[in-house]
C-alpha cells in the first residue's frame, strides 16, 4: 500500500492538472464502458453504477484530505495525569502520563518540575529523558512541585538539571507544554535575603546536587556577624536523608567581568570531604554552558589531595584545571575575568596585608562569555570520597569585592 505522503503528494498534483484541463465528467468516462441496452432498467443500472463509484471517489478523497491534515499537523503535548500541587523535596513522588502528537523517530520527552523557584529535571538528573510509547503515549516517575512541565525533544539535545527559565523551543526543543499541579498551590517559603559586602545575597533552602551529590541546604546555616563576615556552616540535621544541611549564597545580580575578589578566614582544617567554593553560575544556562569560574578549597573526600584548585568548567578537561596546596591562614583569592581568558590568584593575608603570592594561573582556552551569571558561595558535602564527613564546621568569608 502507498504511503499517506505519496497520495497526498498525488491529489495536489492532480489539483494543479484540473485546473489546466477541462474536467471529464466521471459518468461520461464510466458510461463509454459499460455496454447497456436501451431499455429503461439497462439506463437506471447504469446510473446507480455512476453514482456508487462517485460515492467511492469522494469517500478516498476525503480520507485522503484528513490524512493529509494529520500528517501536517504541528506536534503538541497534553496531559492526561498531573500530580497535585506541592513543595517538593527528595522523598515526594508521583507518576505523571500523557499523550504527544506529530512525533518523529528518535524524539523524547523531558520532565520538569517546579520547586522553590527552579525548574528540576525529572526523575533524575542521571535520567533525564521519557520514552515515547506506541507512537503517542507517555509516563514517569516525578518528584513534586507547584508546577509541571513536558518537552519535546530532538535527539542529542541535553537538558540542563535546574533552570529558572525553561529551555524554549529552539533546535533542540520541539515544543514545551506547562500545567500547574492538581488542587491548590502551597504556599511558597520566602526566599531569605542577608546583607554582605555592600551587596545583597538570597540564601538557598532546596535540596540540590553539588559536586554529584544530593546536598541539603538550611538557611540558618549562612549568616553575617556583628562585623559582617559572613559565615557558612555545614550542620549536623534529623530533617535530611544524609544526616547533614549545607549554606549556600547567591548574589542577587550579575556584574559580568571584573575582578572578583574573596577574603577568607583559615580554612585549612576542612575535613577532605567538605568542600567551599566560591563561583559564578549562570541559572538558565544549559549544563555545557553555566558560564561556570571556581575557586574550590577541598581535598576531594582523600587526604592526600592538594587541597585547593582553579576550574574552568567542565572540569573533565585537563587544561581546564590548576591544582595547588593552599596554606593555613587568611587567604585573598581572585580571579579577572575577561573576554576570553580569566586570571587566578591567591595570596597570603587580606587587605594591604595581602602580599605573598601562593598561586596563579591564566586560562586562555575555554573561558565563558559573561552573560546571565552571578556570584554563589557555598560550603557542602562531597559524598563520593573515601573519608566521610564527621563533624560539623565553619568557613568564614570577611569580605567579597568586585572592580569592573
Amino acid at each position: 500500500m502507498l504511503p499517506i505522503r505519496w497520495w497526498c503528494d498525488w491529489l495536489s498534483a492532480r489539483k494543479d492538472h484540473m485546473r489546466s484541463h477541462p474536467p471529464i465528467i466521471a459518468s461520461q468516462i464510466i458510461a463509454s464502458q459499460i455496454v447497456v441496452s436501451q431499455s429503461a432498467a439497462g439506463q437506471i443500472i447504469a446510473t446507480q453504477i455512476v453514482a456508487r463509484r462517485k460515492r467511492v471517489f469522494l469517500l478516498f478523497v476525503c480520507l485522503l484530505l484528513a490524512g493529509c491534515r494529520i500528517d501536517n499537523s504541528p506536534p503538541a503535548i497534553s496531559f492526561s495525569k498531573v500530580p497535585v500541587a506541592d513543595l517538593g523535596g527528595p522523598d515526594k513522588t508521583d507518576t505523571i502520563e500523557g499523550r504527544v502528537t506529530g512525533v518523529k523517530p528518535g524524539q523524547q520527552i523531558v520532565l520538569y518540575a517546579k520547586s522553590d523557584g527552579l525548574w528540576w529535571v525529572q526523575p533524575f538528573s542521571d535520567h533525564p529523558f521519557t520514552t515515547i510509547q506506541n507512537g503517542s503515549r507517555w509516563h514517569a516517575s516525578t518528584h513534586l512541585g507547584t508546577e509541571y512541565a513536558a518537552l519535546l525533544v530532538n535527539a542529542g539535545f541535553t537538558p540542563p538539571e535546574t533552570a529558572e527559565i525553561l529551555p524554549s523551543p529552539s533546535a533542540g526543543v520541539v515544543t514545551v507544554a506547562v500545567i500547574k499541579g492538581q488542587g491548590p498551590q502551597p504556599v511558597p517559603i520566602p526566599l531569605r535575603t542577608i546583607h554582605f559586602s555592600g551587596y545583597d545575597w538570597t540564601v538557598r533552602s532546596a535540596a540540590s546536587f553539588r559536586g554529584g551529590s544530593l546536598n541539603w541546604f538550611d538557611p540558618a546555616n549562612a549568616w553575617t556577624d556583628e562585623r559582617g563576615a559572613l559565615h557558612l556552616r555545614i550542620a549536623r540535621s534529623q530533617n535530611s536523608q544524609n544526616g547533614w544541611t549545607c549554606a549556600e549564597v547567591r548574589l542577587t545580580r550579575s556584574l559580568g567581568y571584573g575582578t572578583y575578589v574573596f577574603v577568607v578566614r583559615d580554612s585549612s582544617q576542612l575535613e577532605p570531604s567538605a568542600v567551599l567554593t566560591l563561583f559564578t553560575w549562570d541559572e538558565q544556562g544549559t549544563e555545557q554552558s553555566r558560564r561556570e569560574l571556581d575557586i574550590e578549597i577541598s581535598r576531594w573526600g582523600y587526604r592526600q589531595n592538594e587541597n585547593a584548585h582553579y576550574v574552568v568548567q567542565p572540569y573533565y578537561v585537563p587544561a581546564n584545571v590548576d591544582r595547588f596546596v593552599a596554606p593555613a591562614g587568611v587567604l585573598t583569592h581572585s580571579f579577572r575575568w575577561k573576554l576570553g581568558e580569566a586570571t587566578f590568584s591567591t595570596y597570603k593575608g587580606s587587605g594591604a596585608s595581602a602580599g605573598h603570592l601562593v598561586n596563579q594561573h591564566v586560562f586562555s582556552s575555554g573561558v565563558p562569555p559573561a552573560g546571565r551569571d552571578s556570584v554563589h558561595l557555598n560550603l557542602y558535602i562531597f559524598g563520593k570520597g573515601e573519608i566521610p564527613l564527621k563533624d560539623e564546621t565553619e568557613v568564614v568569608i570577611e569580605k567579597f569585592e568586585y572592580l569592573p
